[in-house]
């Protein structure tokens, strides 16, 4: 299998309407691995739509826990059992993402356990290891190397960004996080970064469409994510090959064209841009 990033869901936020796209999940397939990185809403059948089976997947990273980045893990995991899965899955992610796996394997004890005794299928908590994203010291992955770096996304904390290193390819995800200056050394020559975007004369717009919140959704947006400017800065000091936007604040929502994206990044970036779109691939 040759070397890709794809861009599974590309949204940013948990909710989903006409004419949006989908939440916050990544393929990577690097070193005869493949990894995924968050699993939002509609990851499943993203990586299917990718050419990957479920059971494929050699390892799962969550950066953080919002729900566009986690809400599908129990039930990809769960169908990756049902599609055949014999081999465990370490799934790395911030401390308290065993609690979530942990009741959702409560939800659905009286399916996992008729399955068990019906069907003939493995335990499936015997499965998936949960493993904390260590502090000090890099994640080996039999191939890649991957570096962790604690971002800003307030008020949740540990939030991650991700660097994956092979012997010849250097890709770095930013996670959710507003602008923070190790950014550019962590990414510093980079193949490829993804990196959240957002457009902040847009957040008015999507204010503008909520119906069940107030003005601390206004201000947890505009101090926790990235302007398309900003993000074009930090490619350009990383001084990497190929910047990707991803995570887009606002999405789906009328008036805002990809022109506006294109404008805002090429004010600091000039190199190579991919504006992302639910289930594109990046090859590398």
């Amino acid at each position: 299998m040759s070397d890709f990033v794809a861009l599974l869901g590309v949204k940013g936020g948990p909710a989903i309407r006409p004419g949006s796209n989908m939440p916050t999940s990544i393929l990577l397939s690097l070193a005869e691995k493949t990894v995924l990185v968050d699993a939002g809403l509609g990851a499943a059948r993203g990586v299917c739509d990718q050419g990957v089976a479920l059971t494929a997947i050699d390892a799962i990273l969550v950066t953080h826990l919002h729900s566009d980045h986690y809400l599908e893990l129990g039930p990809l995991l769960h169908t990756a059992w049902t599609a055949g899965l014999t081999r465990p899955i370490p799934v790395y992610g911030p401390p308290r993402l065993a609690r979530y796996w942990q009741a959702f394997l409560t939800s659905m004890e009286d399916d996992i356990a008729l399955r068990i005794a019906d069907e003939g299928r493995p335990d499936l908590a015997r499965l998936v290891e949960l493993r904390a994203i260590p502090e000090n010291g890099p994640i080996d992955l039999a191939g890649i190397t991957v570096h962790a770096l604690e971002n800003e996304h307030p008020p949740v904390r540990p939030s991650y960004a991700f660097r994956f290193e092979t012997g010849d390819k250097r890709v770095v995800l930013s996670g959710d996080t507003a602008p923070i200056p190790a950014m550019a050394g962590f990414a510093k020559g980079a193949d490829l970064l993804v990196h959240e975007a957002m457009l902040s004369h847009g957040v008015d717009a999507l204010m503008a469409r909520m119906t069940n919140g107030d003005e601390r959704l206004r201000t947890h947006v505009l101090r926790s994510h990235t302007d398309a400017e900003d993000a074009g800065r930090i490619a350009t000091e990383a001084g990497v090959r190929h910047l990707a936007l991803n995570h887009f604040v606002p999405d789906g929502i009328p008036g805002f064209t990809e022109a506006d994206w294109e404008a805002a990044v090429r004010k600091t970036w000039a190199g190579p841009l991919t504006l992302g779109r639910d289930g594109m691939r990046i090859d590398l």
